[in-house]
């Protein structure tokens, strides 16, 4: 029993049906390696598709797996959350974690890999949204409560359908357990500078890496790199932002249209609260969820019968005699902009913007 839930049942695979499905963990197989383990992909007996977290040699190594094994089994199903499938053990008593396989890789490979083409802005956003959706859960909704601690672009994978799911609990802490020789740890960049005694531990370290994380995710921007002044994306962000200089953080390879300028804006203003100095001014998870949430302007689409009505109407004013007096020819060149006017403001509402490409259909006499 942890912090007054008890841990969900694992389930144990037998280490020949891994070693099997992996093809003795064959290198051909391998999807990555971090700190405390390797990744590989296999085909488990009944033909399901999995990764296998091998742990690495040494004892920090064995006590981050363990602890992801424990975190994972109390972490309640979450649609966000990378599903964890059991563990295992080896002769050696080395352990094995089973988790659902993501064959996309990893968010920072999407942003970061020359040979991959660039999101649309649209697919951003669906990220951002889904990762804050997933931390939110492990805030408030999971029992008991976790702060992930490594909340960053390699840790979030996508699935067959490009959906993002935050994974690796290596470092992950309940919030409601005893942390007061927990030390502080997680990733230069995205770790939150102020998190440097045990005491600091709250879910605002999560918020500021996960405002780090829309920063890279915006700019496709390395979130440290030395060969660049700033070297740290907060400190190069942050500045051009609250000088309203927006479109000098986003990602130049891909187009942003104009009806989603101020949705880039409001991420972009959000990342800069996420990675605040003073962390009671940050916001909190649900706060960025909601904001995130807030429905995106659709571009208007004309109707053809509409667009060669304005035309129409232009034509016609346009054809009129040239001797019929300028009075006349004014008013009923007004009357024409008014029929005009009146249709367009029947069809615009304030959140929408109509696009150049059918503004030149309607004014083309071509």
């Amino acid at each position: 029993m942890i912090g007054g839930e008890i841990l969900k049942k694992m389930n144990d695979f037998d280490f020949e049906e891994l070693e099997a499905a992996t093809e003795n963990f064959s290198p051909s197989n391998l999807i990555s390696k971090g700190s405390h383990g390797k990744v590989y992909r296999g085909i488990l007996n009944n033909g399901k598709h999995v990764a296998i977290k091998k742990q690495s040699s040494g004892l920090q190594a064995s006590l981050k797996i363990e602890n992801e094994a424990r975190m994972l089994s109390s972490i309640h199903q979450n649609s966000c959350l990378v599903e964890f499938l059991g563990i295992s053990h080896d002769g050696s008593d080395n352990k094995f974690i089973v988790m659902e396989n993501m064959p996309n890789g990893t968010l920072h490979e999407l942003l970061h890999s020359p040979a991959v083409p660039p999101p649309t802005w649209r697919k951003r956003l669906d990220i951002a949204l889904r990762v804050a959706n997933g931390v939110r859960f492990l805030h408030e909704s999971n029992h008991p409560l976790i702060v992930h601690r490594d909340i960053k672009s390699s840790n979030i994978l996508l699935d067959s359908h490009w959906d993002a799911k935050l994974a690796d609990f290596g470092l992950s802490v309940f919030l409601a357990g005893d942390n007061s020789s927990t030390l502080p740890a997680g990733t230069i960049g995205y770790l939150d500078p102020n998190y440097n005694t045990p005491s600091k531990l709250s879910t605002k370290i999560d918020v500021f890496s996960y405002g780090v994380v829309l920063l890279e995710l915006i700019s496709c921007r390395e979130v440290m790199d030395v060969n660049k002044s700033p070297a740290s994306i907060v400190d190069w962000a942050v500045p051009l932002i609250k000088q309203g200089r927006f479109l000098e953080v986003c990602d130049k390879r891909t187009r942003l249209r104009p009806h989603l300028d101020h949705k880039i804006k409001c991420l972009l203003s959000l990342a800069t609260r996420c990675v605040l100095p003073v962390e009671s001014l940050r916001p909190s998870m649900s706060e960025i969820v909601a904001t995130l949430e807030d429905p995106m302007p659709k571009p208007i689409r004309f109707p053809l019968t509409m667009i060669n009505f304005i035309r129409r109407a232009i034509r016609n004013t346009r054809k009129r005699n040239s001797s019929t007096a300028l009075i006349k020819g004014t008013e009923t060149r007004n009357e024409c902009i008014r029929l005009i006017l009146k249709k367009l403001v029947l069809m615009v509402t304030a959140k929408n913007i109509v696009r150049k490409r059918e503004v030149k259909q309607i004014i083309s006499l071509e």
